[in-house]
This record gives C-alpha cells, sequence and structure tokens, in this order.
C-alpha cells in the first residue's frame, strides 16, 4: 500500500523541474566551524531532514533515505496541500516540539504501520516543519542553481506569505562566527550541532557541500558486558551502563573504537570479570542468555568494575543514539558515580528554539 501511494504521489509530481527523487544536499563532519568569510551558519535540528514537494494537489515528503514520509506525517501534508501556493519544493527539518525542546523520540513513534496508530498521534503531537532552503519556487523558478544568499530571500518570500499559525517554521542563520559558536555550545535536546554553508555556493544534491559540527560530549560509563569481534575471540565492543534512581545498572549504549593492539590485552582483563547479570535495569536486546555453562549468544556480562570515560553526540530515550569514542579508563571513579544524570542534564531548555516555535 505504501509503495503503491508513493508511486502515485511520483507520477502526480512527475511535472515539477525538481523531480521528486532529488537527493538533500548533505553535510561534511568536521572539527570545528570555518572562520573564513563567505560562510552562512545555521542551527542542525534535532529532527528528520524532509523535502517537501507540491504540485496541484498532489504533496510528497520524502526522507533522506529516499523513503516517503507522507503516510507518517499527514497533518504536515495536508498542511502542505492547504497553502496558497501550489508549485514548489522545500528543504527543511520535521521535527516535533516538546515544551523547550524537540522529541526524537515522538519522531520515531510516526513510524508505525497502523494508520489508526499515526492519526492519533498526529492529533495528539503534530509535527513542525523548520524551513531551511527552497529548491524550486512558487513561481515556477528552479533555484537549484543559484547562489545560497538569493536562495535564502526567496525562502524568507515564500514563508512570509504562509499563513499564521500554520505547521511551517523559518530556520535562522548567521554570519556571525561568535553566535555560531555559541549556538554550538548550546547544543543537545533541540539542537544535533550547526552547519555551515557557503553564500556563494550552489544546491548541490546529493554531495556533502556543507560542512557540520557537533557538539561533542563526554560521559562516565561502567562496563556492563561485552560482546566479541565476529568470528574471533577478540572483544569488538564494550556495552555501557550508567545507574538509574533505583540504584539499578541500565544499558545506554555501547563503544567499539578499540585500538587493535590493545584488543588482546583488554580482552584478557574482561574475561577475569565475566560474571552474571552484567545489566541490573534494561539490558543490551533484551535479558542475557548467560548460562553457567558459560556460554553466550550474544553478549558477556561482566562484574561492574571497570570504568571508562566515552565522548558522545546526542541522548534519545536516555541512551546514546549512536555509537560512542572510547577515551580513556577510569579507574578513579567508582562504579556508583556514574549515574543516569550525566544524560538527563543535556536535555534543557533552548532560547533559540522558543525564538523559532514562536513565529
Amino acid at each position: 500500500m505504501a509503495a503503491r501511494r508513493a508511486a502515485k504521489a511520483e507520477a502526480g509530481l512527475a511535472d515539477l523541474v525538481v523531480p521528486v527523487s532529488t537527493d538533500p544536499m548533505e553535510a561534511r563532519l568536521v572539527e570545528a566551524l570555518p572562520q573564513e568569510e563567505g560562510w552562512q551558519f545555521e542551527p542542525k535540528w534535532d529532527g528528520f531532514r524532509c523535502l517537501s514537494f507540491r504540485s496541484g494537489e498532489e504533496v510528497e515528503l520524502r526522507a533522506k533515505s529516499g523513503k516517503s514520509l507522507t503516510r507518517y506525517f499527514p497533518e504536515v501534508a495536508a498542511a502542505l496541500r492547504a497553502l496558497p501556493a501550489t508549485r514548489f519544493v522545500v528543504d527543511g527539518e520535521l521535527t516535533i516540539p516538546r515544551g523547550e525542546t524537540l522529541d526524537f523520540d515522538a519522531l520515531q513513534m510516526r513510524l508505525h504501520p497502523a494508520e489508526t496508530r499515526i492519526k492519533k498521534l498526529a492529533r495528539e503531537t503534530p509535527a513542525v516543519l523548520i524551513l531551511f532552503d527552497l529548491l524550486l519556487s512558487p513561481q515556477g523558478d528552479c533555484l537549484m542553481g543559484a547562489p545560497l544568499s538569493r536562495r535564502r530571500q526567496a525562502l524568507e518570500a515564500f514563508f512570509a506569505a504562509l499563513p499564521q499559525g500554520s505547521l511551517f517554521r523559518l530556520s535562522p542563520f548567521t554570519a556571525s562566527l561568535r553566535e555560531a559558536r555559541q549556538w554550538l555550545d548550546a547544543a543537545g535536546g533541540a539542537l544535533d550541532g550547526v552547519v555551515a554553508k557557503r553564500r556563494d555556493g550552489q544546491y548541490r544534491p546529493g554531495e556533502r557541500a556543507m560542512l557540520k559540527v557537533k557538539r561533542q560530549r563526554t560521559a562516565d560509563c561502567v562496563v556492563g558486558g561485552f560482546r566479541y569481534l565476529s568470528k574471533t575471540r577478540k572483544v569488538g565492543s564494550l556495552l555501557l551502563g550508567l545507574y538509574d534512581d533505583a540504584g539499578k545498572l541500565s544499558h545506554v549504549g555501547f563503544t567499539a573504537t578499540i585500538a587493535n593492539d590493545e584488543r588482546d590485552a583488554l580482552t584478557r582483563r574482561l574475561e577475569k570479570l565475566v560474571a552474571p547479570p552484567g545489566f541490573t535495569g534494561n539490558a543490551p536486546g533484551g535479558p542475557s542468555r548467560w548460562s553457567s555453562s558459560g556460554r553466550s549468544a550474544e553478549w558477556r556480562p561482566v562484574r561492574p568494575e571497570l570504568i571508562v570515560e566515552v565522548r558522545y553526540d546526542q541522548v534519545t530515550g536516555e541512551r546514546f543514539r549512536h555509537g560512542t569514542r572510547l577515551m580513556r579508563f577510569r579507574p578513579d571513579k567508582a562504579p556508583q558515580q556514574c549515574r543516569m544524570e550525566q544524560l538527563r542534564r543535556e536535555v534543557r531548555p533552548r532560547k533559540l528554539l522558543s525564538e523559532v516555535m514562536e513565529r
């Protein structure tokens, strides 16, 4: 059903100069924001990247993966269809505001097979599309070959014509490196980092023509288990845990950035600590299948004695969203000092988000 809907939408949008198959321009991860002249900085919002197409009554929302998001965000599709402009293509970020932050978990809940469930969530937690680029203007001008400075002017004119109270917001930008660094310092929760774009740059589909910088944070975690590398008896990843308010050690993620010349010694060290249960709260992939025979099908639990400091970028549902980077071992730390508060403190109100949402 979903495939048929996407095919129908693509056929209905075939007359657009910018095809539905267009890939969004992407960003290359770098360590620091560029300091030269000619760059524009924008917040990197914590949501789903989305190209939005409209031609007449036909509307399509496309994810960065190329998959259709239209059925999962019916309220946004309806809002696009209700706009006075009938032909356009915009680039933006689908988000769900929750208080003074953005709720990535709520976005993921939308990717549900049941249409009744999706409609219920759309009513209860409507999404907002934060706009940051215009590829096709309502006047029919393809802007992908135009410099960003011109595309931004056209986007601001497009946004100014939108009705008040709609599900659309305009992402801010700055040419000030100082202000961009302030945004980066506030990243976490609502912001995923800062994106740098050349003001004279064209829109280059599928290319990493932008730069992105993420604020990297660190946390001290307890190693509650480990996995072997595939087809070897060498450690491949460490399973990380933090203590919750009830004093239980819950799995929060993993790190696999172990130097090859350190694997043998670390494996021997971990194997001496092997003992169930490893995690006393939430465990990786459900309960461990540790048995008295000394075998584990997926992961091996260890006594909570080894502490590591890891670097991470984002947190979702009190878990690291991505893999982390192992920074160092912390023999000076006690396991009970490694608490969940390290992650919770990152989700805090964002003045920048409030300014954007209060349109």
